[in-house]
């Protein structure tokens, strides 16, 4: 398949830059994957698609606060954003201007609480930094660090917990698993009272999901590799669901990719803990996830595409320009949509 099959028109005015007020209060398209019949609906309406013995599957983890502003030792601004944790103090990050974070340079955060030493160019141009701090580095890292939000906000974030879902624990994102931005606790135990189960698995999300598909045909493409885990629970939770009847709902394309990366040929998932690099487009055939709570993304993007894989390529891309006509918000920050 060609990527420009996943290209639609996006008004920039329709990216949402801020949070709403109220997490539930945003919008919800409803989408038939079979018919490609779509209602509109408010995101604290979802109940009303959940049933007795389904589960919901949510990514519990919590984003770093892994943009660092400071300066180089020798004058000049620098930012950095936290990829990877190779240990002892070093990391993988993204610099700004990289041509000014050569190996050797000496940068400095806090007034100097965090300092750091670039040490190598990794490969794509990242580069290898090794920090010198006291005390328990994430502690300094809460400090001193700003939410990495995607490129296409432009708006700084009053309240970083806007960026995080309720019920984030395993700190390690570098990006929010941003389907999950519209619960809340309340909603969250309305869906339990009537009979749904929840449970949690943690993909760890790197910026690699913002990398543009740059091959034409989708099947050249590589992607990222992201680390996640299942726990026993889980893993018994899904698979009594799945035996009993019931329906297995994926908050999110992270949550989605983690149980597809864990799930047998007869759709029972082991638990355990990996690095996975699955990418699902149109042609795969889904073994654990019965539907989807997704948000709107970008065109030609590999979420899109995953969408696409499970609704149909046709139905999504005319929901999405009914959710343009509509005038949705888009992206991290949008409106949501149930694919089932």
């Amino acid at each position: 398949m060609e990527k420009s099959d996943f290209f639609f028109d996006l008004p920039e005015e329709l990216i949402a830059q801020t949070p709403l007020e109220q997490r539930d209060a945003s919008r919800l398209l409803h989408l038939d994957k079979q018919t490609g019949e779509i209602e509109h609906r408010h995101f604290y309406e979802l109940p009303q698609y959940l049933h007795k013995g389904d589960c919901l599957v949510l990514n519990d983890t919590r984003v770093l606060p892994a943009r660092l502003l400071g300066c180089r030792k020798s004058g000049g601004g620098v930012e950095l954003v936290l990829l990877r944790d190779l240990g002892d103090g070093r990391w993988e990050c993204l610099s700004r201007p990289g041509r000014k974070t050569k190996p050797g340079t000496e940068l400095q955060f806090g007034d100097g609480e965090l300092t750091a030493t670039v040490e190598a160019v990794a490969e794509g141009g990242n580069r290898i930094v090794q920090f010198h701090y006291t005390g328990i580095f994430l502690e300094v890292l809460e400090r001193l660090g700003k939410m990495p939000l995607p490129p296409y906000i432009k708006e700084e974030l009053q309240d970083g917990e806007r960026y995080q879902t309720v019920y984030s624990r395993e700190l390690g994102s570098a990006a929010a698993p941003t389907a999950g931005l519209h619960f809340t606790p309340e909603l969250l135990k309305q869906i339990e009272q009537q009979g749904v189960k929840l449970c949690y698995v943690t993909l760890h999300v790197g910026l690699g999901t913002f990398r543009p598909v740059k091959e034409e045909k989708i099947e050249d493409h590589e992607m990222h590799s992201e680390f996640c885990v299942i726990s026993p629970e889980t893993a018994e939770t899904i698979n009594g669901v799945k035996k009993n009847g019931g329906r297995v709902i994926a908050v999110g394309t992270t949550s989605c990719r983690t149980l597809e990366s864990f799930a047998g040929e007869d759709g029972t998932v082991e638990a355990g803990s990996r690095w996975t690099n699955i990418f699902i487009y149109p042609g795969y055939r889904f073994r654990c996830i019965d539907a989807l709570v997704t948000n709107f993304h970008l065109p030609e993007s590999t979420l899109i595409m995953l969408v696409s894989a499970l609704a149909g390529r046709e139905n999504v891309l005319r929901a999405y320009e009914t959710a343009v006509k509509e005038r949705y918000r888009f992206f991290s920050f949008g409106d949501a949509m149930f694919i089932e």
